[in-house]
């Protein structure tokens, strides 16, 4: 019964610790002349990736490799498809040059760096596929590029005048008060609604991969879905983007980067439609950003994102 209240609990603290978490990022932005989209890419992005960094920590220390690769695959799907499309509906999102050009390619080269990885033997005679402590090492150090480069632009527009809004600036003392108890909450309820989730899942006897790819993925999405959804009602779309964008990033480089080199994972070739769909949708949102008017993700392509995640969460249950 515990198990339950928790869970609906879960959605609570995801929602309010989402609200806090973007007012106190949003607010240090403009305090520090530091861009939302920068402060969506780092601040924001590692609060809302806490559950999917806890799970996977998690499932590597118990030898659940299936579960993690899956957390990280389902949430990248996720916030890709389900999260920028619910999000695009609330609110159109206007992109910038610099996300079209710099950060979307570089989430799309860490897919196809992890697809190469976990399907290439580099070092070693095994004839089973794995993504070993040395692919885990060379992720983290793509992660280390990703994180020169937002020290490098976070530098560059330093001295850029932020337009100011009717919005009162909270204090610094106040502002990371609000992003620690906006990252608790997101942690905690997304704990326990993925508990939840899981527990349910599992007294329908439905396999480890099949809850990864679904339950957990969409479970540890939710701060994801939470965050960007209210910084688009805030109107705070660069946060929103930022955040889809950089968690993405930090799941493929810097969680199973750090889930392989604490225990090898043994990738499954059944993985590799996955890895496809992620490629895909990545694409998908390289090619639909310039038809849209003025660089924009409207509604209708929201619809459109929404309804291919329905297709796929349709194939992963034929797929079992």
């Amino acid at each position: 019964m515990l198990l339950y209240i928790l869970f609906a609990l879960g959605f609570v603290f995801l929602i309010k610790g989402a609200d806090m978490l973007v007012s106190g990022a949003s607010s240090v932005a403009k305090r520090f002349n530091i861009s939302d989209m920068v402060v969506g890419l780092t601040i924001v992005s590692f609060g809302t990736s806490l559950p999917e960094l806890i799970i996977n920590i998690m499932s590597s220390m118990q030898g659940q490799s299936e579960l993690a690769i899956g957390n990280v695959f389902g949430s990248n799907v996720a916030n890709l498809l389900l999260i920028i499309g619910v999000t695009a509906i609330i609110c159109p999102l206007p992109i910038q040059r610099n996300t079209i050009l710099t950060e979307i390619p570089f989430s799309l080269i860490a897919t196809l760096l992890v697809g190469f990885l976990a399907n290439a033997v580099l070092f070693g005679d095994k004839t089973s596929l794995f993504i070993s402590r040395v692919d885990g090492g060379i992720l983290l150090f793509f992660f280390v590029l990703f994180m020169a480069y937002i020290y490098n632009i976070a530098k560059t527009n330093k001295d850029e005048v932020i337009e100011e809004d009717d919005e009162p600036m909270m204090s610094i003392p106040k502002s990371v008060l609000y992003m620690v108890l906006g990252g608790v909450g997101l942690f905690l309820g997304g704990k326990w609604v993925v508990d939840g989730a899981v527990s349910i899942a599992q007294s329908f006897g439905l396999s480890e991969s099949f809850i990864g790819l679904t339950i957990v993925a969409i479970g540890t999405s939710l701060p994801e879905l939470v965050t960007s959804a209210m910084a688009a009602f805030r109107r705070n779309i660069d946060i929103a983007i930022g955040n889809v964008i950089g968690s993405n990033i930090f799941n493929l480089l810097w969680i199973l980067g750090i889930s392989a080199v604490i225990n090898p994972l043994p990738f499954n070739v059944v993985s590799n439609s996955d890895i496809m769909v992620m490629i895909f949708a990545s694409t998908l949102l390289v090619v639909v950003i310039p038809i849209g008017k003025k660089n924009t993700i409207d509604r209708w392509n929201g619809i459109f994102f929404l309804a291919i995640y329905v297709a796929y969460i349709v194939f992963l249950i034929q797929r079992g």
